[in-house]
């Protein structure tokens, strides 16, 4: 029987390396030599063992059964160490007939056979490392390049052990054989490699796959995805999918389905309904569809604003539709090889052009946006996004569904789109519709035309017609409160100087709102009629203290209006005013005895806009009237918090004198210090120093960086100066390990390396990420004086980076 044939297993050269340990341990004589070996023979049973215990527990199945295999195949390290074993099994082992418990032999081997064995089994211990590390890419290089070389060490060690032995030689005879069956199936050894070695490749892809779409964004919905969608009770949104309007939207390419609802109606539910629907339709093939099919989706969430930016969004987008494909696409390896090397984010134009080249690579792409209200709207950033999105569409072809609270903004992107139906009416013929289509506006000013133009089709009608229409908007405009159609249609048929109403003169609601080229819609559930903008539950009195109508509001006033009337965001008139900057309208809403301190949905104060804007007469108005200045809202964020964001030192100094804390942390733990500090208010960080506030507090979500961090990361030397005067810990790190140095370094910023080294930071710090130091990073940019500065300071010049293992000067 082959000696081997049992042999090419862990397990069984597990058991074989135990029994063989036990032969040497009870030897007699040669106590050094037999301690070499059975040192020898332990530690390569411990790497098995561990091997054979990785295997069992690890995650990657496959990927650890083809290694296995491949230590387990001819030519490979477990065949030779088992025939290394055998040799030693066959010369150790008590002869036949002797009693094993008495049997204590003499160390059978000299020191020349001792140095052979020990150098047999050692050949395989890299190997077997490389295995136990999972690192197939080596292991199959080593394998390759060992299989000959162990292969002719284990020849010798059994010829050198055969002229010694009187005994055995059958045994050892057979070893050889065995030995040349283990080397003999090269076909079968290069089968088990290049099996290793596509999932080796499969595994690097994946690996590299991953970092290069978490490099795109951390952002990741599948969570509350599952958690909304666990949430669903049975038949919960099927009138929704059942809708007419939904398999439209559906089966239809490039269109969008608006779904605006009250707080608390069940959207964000309904969206996860509809995410799940859009999965297993398409998975099961119930939708025609002549190729892949793209699902990307957001939900937007007020709690955090501050990461919903467009280009965080868009990335998202992006990873998503990415993650779809089988393989990366080429644009996304593109963005990321472009700015991973510079430590750079890609512009948002970039990402947009990612974005449409993948979802060019579908031939469908659903975008679903959940909580559209949510999403933040300072700066524009809210109406980018929007855009960004209707361009894929308008590109791709996407179908966007979009759920929201009623927004005034979102609204009327949705209501661009209904407006520009309109001014297809009355077109005779498809060329006539594709030449009108051409002419459509788009960008900033594309509300204004389409209004312009609705009005310039009001008055292209028949004169009766252009007429009725006026008046419609008229009512609309100047009621008090909504009208309902019939009251509508009363109003329109009430003649001057007529006593009585001529029921012949009232008009046909349908006509009336075909009349106003797409300017009104009617709610059919309360059936009143508005305008298509709608007023949100907003008040003439609201309106004109927003827009500074001081004179209206008088007049309002004085005719008895509710002062305190809220709108669909629980927004008072004193909130618009206060947010307006419109001091005299303040006044009159004051005496009026207007709540002082309404919250609206964010739990905004009117003192909070006004601070944050900088109207610092309002803020004295408001404070003056008693109102909280501590007051937090939704992001727990105080007007403080926003004066010192802005630089509105003023303001701040008005807000402490009224005893405001100084030092409060919004959710994120920023501090108004580390607002002002952050963006350069140099006036704003003298003054909430003096009250003694915490230094070196530092923001969740932003690095974990502290005042000084960012104010040395975006060159504010004068508040550097100010910081490290009021005893900040100058090497504090953020979460990647970089201290102000770091980034001072890295963006050149020469003056306030020198501030920082006359403080006695630590100059050779290390980042978690690749080991650079300020030196290698003020190099890699190219800011000479900075690095001139770092190396009289005695910086080590020859430190190595983990990434490219380069030095600063290299």
């Amino acid at each position: 029987m082959d000696p081997l044939s049992t042999t090419g297993s862990i397990i069984a050269v597990l058991q074989l390396s135990s029994k063989v340990a036990k032969y040497v341990s009870t030897a007699a004589g040669a106590t050094k030599e037999r301690k070499r070996v059975r040192e020898e023979i332990r530690a390569r049973e411990q790497i098995l063992q561990q091997l054979e215990d990785e295997a069992d527990d690890s995650d990657e199945g496959k990927a650890w059964s083809d290694t296995i295999k491949t230590l387990e195949a001819p030519g490979a390290p477990l065949g030779r160490l088992a025939v290394a074993l055998t040799a030693l099994k066959i010369k150790l082992e008590p002869k036949k007939g002797l009693d094993k418990a008495f049997a204590k032999l003499k160390w059978p081997f000299d020191e020349k056979e001792v140095e052979k064995i020990i150098a047999a089994i050692d050949r395989e211990k890299s190997l077997l490392g490389l295995a136990l590390a999972n690192d197939s890419r080596k292991l199959i290089h080593d394998i390759k390049r060992s299989a000959k070389e162990n292969g002719q060490q284990l020849t010798e060690l059994i010829e050198a052990i055969k002229q010694t032995s009187k005994d055995n030689q059958d045994g050892l005879a057979d070893l050889k054989d065995g030995l040349a069956s283990v080397q003999g199936s090269q076909a079968r050894l290069q089968d088990g490699l290049d099996r290793l070695q596509n999932h080796q490749e499969a595994r690097e892809d994946a690996n590299e796959r991953k970092a290069i779409l978490d490099w795109l964004t951390p952002i990741d919905f599948a969570s509350q995805q599952s958690d909304f969608i666990n949430r669903r009770q049975a038949g919960t949104g099927q009138w929704l999918l059942d809708s007419a309007e939904f398999q439209t939207w559906l089966r239809t390419d490039k269109q969008t389905l608006f779904c605006p609802g009250i707080p608390g109606s069940g959207k964000t539910i309904l969206t996860s309904i509809v995410i799940e629907y859009l999965y297993n339709e398409f998975r099961k093939g119930e939708i025609q569809s002549d190729g892949n099919i793209g699902i990307a989706y957001l939900y937007c969430t007020f709690r955090q604003q501050d990461e919903q930016k467009a280009e965080d969004f868009l990335s998202s987008l992006l990873k998503q539709l990415a993650q779809g494909l089988s393989s990366l696409a080429d644009s996304v390896k593109s963005l990321h090889n472009k700015h991973e090397v510079k430590r750079t984010r890609p512009t948002l134009d970039e990402i947009s052009k990612a974005l449409q080249s993948v979802a060019a690579l579908y031939s469908r792409v659903f975008i679903i946006i959940d909580a559209l209200d949510e999403y933040q709207a300072i700066n524009g950033g809210r109406a980018r996004f929007l855009s960004e999105v209707f361009n894929l569409q308008a590109n791709c072809g996407a179908n966007i569904f979009a759920t929201s609270r009623f927004i005034p903004e979102i609204q009327e992107r949705f209501l661009l789109a209904q407006l520009h139906l309109g001014s297809l009416a009355g077109k005779r013929s498809p060329t006539a519709i594709r030449k009108a289509l051409t002419k459509l506006s788009t960008g900033s000013e594309a509300y204004d035309t389409a209004y312009r133009e609705a009005m310039e089709r009001i008055e292209g009608q028949l004169k009766d017609q252009g007429e009725l229409a006026k008046q419609v908007l008229s009512w609309i405009t100047c009621a008090k409160r909504p009208l309902t159609t019939t009251e509508l249609q009363h109003a329109l048929a009430v003649e001057e100087g007529n006593t009585e109403l001529d029921e012949g003169n009232i008009p046909q609601i349908e006509d009336v709102v075909s009349v106003c080229a797409g300017l009104v819609t009617i709610d059919k559930e309360s059936d009143i009629i508005r305008d298509a903008k709608g007023n949100y539950n907003r008040t003439p009195l609201s309106w004109a203290a927003e827009n500074g109508h001081e004179s209206v509001v008088k007049l309002l006033l004085a005719a008895g209006v509710k002062a305190d009337s809220k709108d669909k965001w629980v927004r008072t008139p004193l909130s618009y005013a206060a947010e307006s900057g419109h001091e005299s309208i303040v006044k009159l809403l004051l005496a009026a005895g207007v709540e002082a301190d309404s919250k609206d949905d964010w739990v905004r104060t009117p003192l909070s806009y006004a601070a944050e804007n900088g109207y610092e007469s309002i803020v004295k108005l408001l404070l003056a009237a008693g109102v909280e200045g501590d007051l937090e809202d939704n992001w727990g964020r105080t007007p403080l918090s926003y004066a010192a964001e802005n630089g509105y030192e003023s303001i701040v100094k008005l807000l402490l004198a009224a005893g405001v804390k100084a030092d409060l942390k919004d959710k994120r733990d920023r501090t108004p210090l580390l607002y002002a500090a952050r963006f350069g208010h140099k006036a704003v960080v003298k003054l909430l120093l003096a009250e003694g506030v915490e230094a070196d507090s530092k923001g969740l979500y932003d690095g974990f960086r502290t005042p000084l961090l960012w104010a040395a990361k975006n060159g504010y030397k004068s508040i550097v100066k100010l910081l490290l005067a009021a005893g900040v810990k100058a090497d504090l790190k953020d979460d990647c390990n970089w201290t102000p140095i770091s980034y001072a370094a890295e963006n050149g910023y020469e003056s306030i390396v020198k501030l920082l080294l006359a403080a006695g930071v630590k100059a050779d710090s290390k980042d978690t990420n690749f080991n650079r130091t300020p030196l290698s990073l003020a190099a890699a940019k190219g800011h000479e004086s900075v690095v001139k500065l770092l190396l009289a300071a005695g910086i080590e010049a020859d430190s190595k980076d983990s990434e490219f293992w380069q030095t600063p000067l290299s």
